[in-house]
């Protein structure tokens, strides 16, 4: 037994509810107390509805990417405080979102690769959103998740701004493989927020190339 393990492993939900008494959490949408997204504002999430949209044609070498909700109100406050915000602890009620869509029409994935930031622009935020996603996604599905396998290798300027074209040159390169873990995989590529699909297409081919057999999508809001 370790107890310095077991002592550091019981000290992080303690700090929480203690922060939690000193500043509980406040909807980031409308500022009601009790949650960091309240009920009400859940509510006017728009969620998508079988069949999801795809965006099949466009999106190649990707099988299909399914997305949960459309990135508007109160979701686009919430992804915005989680990935800019430093509000991590949104990661458990928006992968409850993912995991609400999964489980309505499960992908025939073996392996979830969420889509990793690059080294410095992680330290910076102190987290990768998608990491978080994936590990929710992954509690409820006991897919596994494999990390450090696809790395991003180019440190891009921000999508935000740029158009179609801009944004696939952007990551054109971005990505690949480390080793060949996945090889024979059936990978669930999985990020928070999808626009033109060129994060998500650069990512898959960068999978294929590391011998995943196929790719599929999941994304929490598109754009």
């Amino acid at each position: 037994m370790n107890p310095g393990r077991s002592t550091g492993h019981h000290r992080v939900p303690l700090l929480r509810a203690i922060l939690d008494l000193l500043f509980p959490p406040r909807c980031v949408s409308c500022g009601a107390g009790g949650n960091w997204l309240c009920d009400a504002c859940i509510d006017q999430v728009v969620f998508f509805e079988p069949p999801w949209p795809t965006l099949v044609d466009e999106l190649w070498p990707l099988q299909a990417v399914r997305c949960a909700a459309h990135l508007s109100g109160p979701l686009r406050k919430a992804i915005h405080h989680f990935k800019y915000g430093g509000l991590r602890d949104l990661g458990a009620i928006l992968g409850q979102i993912l995991t609400d869509c999964w489980d309505a029409d499960p992908l025939p994935v073996q392996v979830i690769v969420p889509v990793p930031l690059h080294p410095q622009r992680e330290r910076e935020r102190g987290y990768n959103q998608s990491m978080l996603l994936a590990h929710e996604l992954a509690q409820h599905t006991g897919l596994p998740v494999a990390e450090g396998v696809l790395l991003r290798v180019q440190s891009t300027p921000p999508q935000v701004g740029l158009n179609a074209s801009e944004r696939a040159a952007n990551v054109r390169n971005a990505f690949r493989c480390r080793t060949e873990d996945l090889r024979g995989k059936r990978v669930l590529l999985l990020d928070d927020v999808l626009t033109t699909g060129a994060t998500a297409r650069s990512c898959a081919r960068a999978l294929m190339k590391g011998k995943a057999s196929a790719v599929w999508g999941l994304v929490l809001a598109h754009d």
